[in-house]
């Protein structure tokens, strides 16, 4: 398990909600990641994992310094295509 501080602000936090991400899920993900990436879309650092209620996340960020961490994105993705799960 890693620790991390994060850089919150009110536009990051409202972000993550209208993906449906807490502030304690992302950094839950994060300090316990499945797996670590890099982002197709951004070259941002990412990684995947698991929250508390089974939605497995895909969370983007930035690295300030080697403990800081500025979210960017999260959301629920299909475990095994990557793929945006569908908010239907």
């Amino acid at each position: 398990m890693g620790y991390f501080h994060f850089l919150w602000t009110d536009d990051i936090l409202a972000h993550l909600g209208e993906h449906g991400v807490s502030r304690d899920e992302f950094e839950s993900v994060v300090t316990r990641p499945e797996r670590r990436g890099e982002s197709r879309t951004s070259g941002r650092p990412c990684c995947w994992g698991r929250t508390a209620d089974g939605r497995y996340l895909i969370c983007v960020y930035e690295y300030i310094d080697v403990l800081t961490i500025v979210p960017v994105t999260a959301y629920e993705v299909s475990r095994h295509g990557n793929q945006p799960v569908s908010e239907e």
